[in-house]
């Protein structure tokens, strides 16, 4: 069979510490297995193939309705951060095909309006919300009307681990847990400077000094820096000198961007949002079919599912049409 060479071929070639396709741990609910692929590709097929994957092209990463077509999406976010996690497995000699998985599923769950959106709901809902949690229970729950996607347990643990604070069961869950780092940091700096809310040349010393003053030499420090680091050992990270000038990038950014830019933008966004989860919370008879409140869903979870789907275009519709009179209404 042609996965049975895949299965060689990682037997030959993989690290010790790699995670192998033919010793996952499985699936939620057992299934025949592909002839043709190991289990994380079929994995990467169907996370590819989602709805969910699909909306994403549509979803804020940083900057709203911005005028200009080279902005990062979340879309184009996922894109880049499976490229970075594909880089560093490759030259570590880990799973690519899990990493890949994993990147390609791990913002499934974002709100719209980005991380202001998640701001939002994680503030009105009483148990919290939490878009890695929320991808999980994308991949798990919504998807396929319900049915879920029925992924593997190590591409679940990855997508719900991918945050900096947790602790993936895979080294490629941590290769993953690295890109999505690097790449939201460095192109959002693309994207503040092409936006005009940041200046090159404003941006810390050390920090530029340490990995370079480009998109491109950035991340080609930081791949090469974690491969002289992790190379045939048990664990997937940066070097200490490294990690500490790309923490520092993080918080300029916070302080200088992402707590700045579109202010106006991000108020109206969080005003939208809470007015409609306060809208579907009093009337959950009105959420769509997939979302209606369960004996395993309360209302708020429900609520928070729906408008954690919606794209911004979406989102900005359904607002109009619940809170905005139109000519001829009474």
């Amino acid at each position: 069979m042609m996965k049975q060479k895949t299965y060689e071929k990682e037997a030959a070639f993989f690290s010790p510490y790699a995670m192998r396709s033919e010793c996952t741990r499985g699936r939620l609910k057992e299934e025949p297995p592909c002839s043709m692929r190991t289990d994380f590709q079929r994995d990467r097929d169907r996370i590819i193939y989602s709805k969910s994957f699909l909306r994403l092209k549509n979803k804020t990463q940083v900057f709203f309705a911005p005028d200009g077509d080279h902005y990062m999406s979340r879309l184009t976010h996922t894109l880049d951060v499976s490229q970075i996690a594909r880089s560093i497995a490759r030259c570590l000699s880990l799973n690519e095909d899990l990493a890949e998985a994993i990147a390609l599923g791990h913002d499934l769950g974002h709100t719209p309006f980005g991380h202001v959106g998640e701001r939002v709901l994680d503030k009105l809902s009483p148990t919290g919300f939490r878009h890695s949690e929320q991808s999980l229970r994308v991949v798990d729950c919504l998807e396929k009307d319900g049915a879920g996607l029925n992924l593997t347990y190590e591409v679940r643990d990855g997508i719900l681990n991918h945050p900096s604070h947790g602790a993936p069961c895979t080294l490629e869950g941590a290769a993953v847990s690295l890109a999505d780092r690097i790449a939201y940091i460095n192109h959002d700096i693309e994207d503040a400077i092409r936006a005009g809310f940041l200046r090159a040349e404003e941006l810390p010393p050390h920090a530029v000094e340490v990995f370079g003053r480009d998109t491109s030499a950035r991340i080609n420090t930081a791949i090469t820096d974690i491969y002289e680091e992790s190379e045939g050992k048990p664990y997937v990270r940066m070097s200490e000198a490294r990690q500490t000038a790309l923490d520092e990038l993080r918080a300029f950014m916070f302080e200088h961007v992402y707590e700045h830019a579109n202010k106006l933008i991000q108020e109206n966004a969080e005003r939208m949002l809470e007015a409609l989860y306060n809208y579907f919370y009093a009337r959950p008879e009105q959420l769509p079919a997939l979302y209606l409140p369960t004996a395993e869903t309360d209302v708020s979870r429900a609520v928070c599912d729906y408008l954690s789907s919606m794209t911004d275009r979406y989102a900005i519709n359904v607002f109009l049409k619940l809170f905005v009179p139109r000519e001829g209404s009474v």
